[in-house]
């Protein structure tokens, strides 16, 4: 090939380079989602939030990718595993693992945009400045607002007539001690409030579930709440068991310990907000500012009543009450 010729085919070549580039789809959107479960994709919460992204548009692996990163019921694991997903650049990360795993998301960047699907309060847990201005680069949607332990206990009263005794059943390391002690105190005035006893029991996992209901008993405790965290959700069915082994009429926040023989439910519906906060990645991807972005609190709560759990407990449901309940399970 003369010089000349080969010149002439090197710049025809180079002036497509550009056109080349062009023509190259752009790459798909990646979130990095950490969940605090064994891996399971199909489960409730991420479930939900994968059919949140469906209903905007967003197919997995046809115009968006998900990296999922799974702690394995091992919260520990969440700094790592938020630094992974860090390390792989994704776009967004969304974090389905409650509060310890917002917050290790949290400590690993400050400036990939994080969206928490449920958390108990992220002021006072750390994660932004203000419901309506988080500041910096987390934002997402809470499941609690400050009369919910109040809630639980007024519908204990209705429901157990001369209850005087009140336990509260919660994981100390769920959250930062100083959002942990807010909620005790808001228990505390909550449970003087209705001329209630408060009884603070602690369980760091499944391990000391035994331990906890047996000290129950032990106290003649009249009822139980349990304020729910992904550690204890993912062991529902156990501590759903031993309420009903101990004979202690117990109310939960998510409707899912209801449908499996719980007594009573109050609370948002958990599903509805993992799949809104796909609404939060689309406006991300689509170029919002986490900081731009008000955190969503709960509007709607759903009452459930087991009728067959109060029966076998040998209580009687206020007709009052069951004509309020979103749904009554016979």
């Amino acid at each position: 090939m003369q010089r000349r010729e080969f010149i002439t085919l090197l710049g025809g070549t180079a002036a497509t380079w550009p056109l080349a580039a062009r023509a190259q789809p752009k790459a798909m959107p990646v979130i990095g989602l950490l969940g605090f479960g064994p891996p399971d994709p199909g489960a409730l919460g991420v479930a939900a939030f994968r059919q949140g992204l469906r209903e905007l548009g967003y197919i997995e692996d046809r115009n968006i990718q998900i990296e999922y990163r799974w702690a394995d019921r091992k919260p520990e694991r969440f700094p790592v595993l938020a630094a992974e997903l860090v390390a792989l650049k994704v776009d967004v990360i969304v974090t389905a693992g409650g509060t310890l795993a917002a917050l290790a998301a949290k400590r690993a960047t400050t400036t990939l945009p994080i969206v928490f699907t449920v958390v108990g309060d992220p002021v006072a847990e750390g994660l932004v400045t203000s419901l309506a201005r988080p500041g910096g680069n987390l934002t997402g949607l809470s499941n609690v607002t400050t009369d919910m332990v109040g809630k639980w206990m007024e519908l204990l009263k209705q429901v157990v007539q001369g209850v005087s005794l009140v336990a509260i059943l919660l994981k100390p390391d769920s959250m930062p001690d100083g959002a942990r002690e807010v909620r005790l105190k808001e228990a505390t005035i909550s449970a003087r409030a209705l001329g209630l006893q408060l009884q603070v029991i602690e369980a760091r996992g499944p391990a000391d579930f035994d331990t906890a209901f047996s000290d129950m008993s032990a106290k003649n405790t009249g009822a139980l709440v349990v304020l729910t965290t992904p550690a204890f959700d993912l062991e529902r069915q156990r501590i759903v068991d031993l309420a009903a082994k101990h004979r202690l009429p117990t109310v939960y926040a998510p409707r899912s310990y209801v449908d499996i023989g719980g007594l009573m439910s109050y609370g948002p519906n958990l599903a509805d907000l993992h799949r809104r906060a796909a609404t939060y990645v689309d406006r991300i991807l689509k170029g919002a500012k986490p900081s731009d972005l008000p955190v969503e609190q709960p509007t709607k709560f759903e009452l459930v009543i087991n009728i067959k759990t109060a029966k076998s407990l040998g209580l009687t449901v206020p007709p009052m009450l069951l004509a309020r309940a979103d749904e009554v399970i016979e």
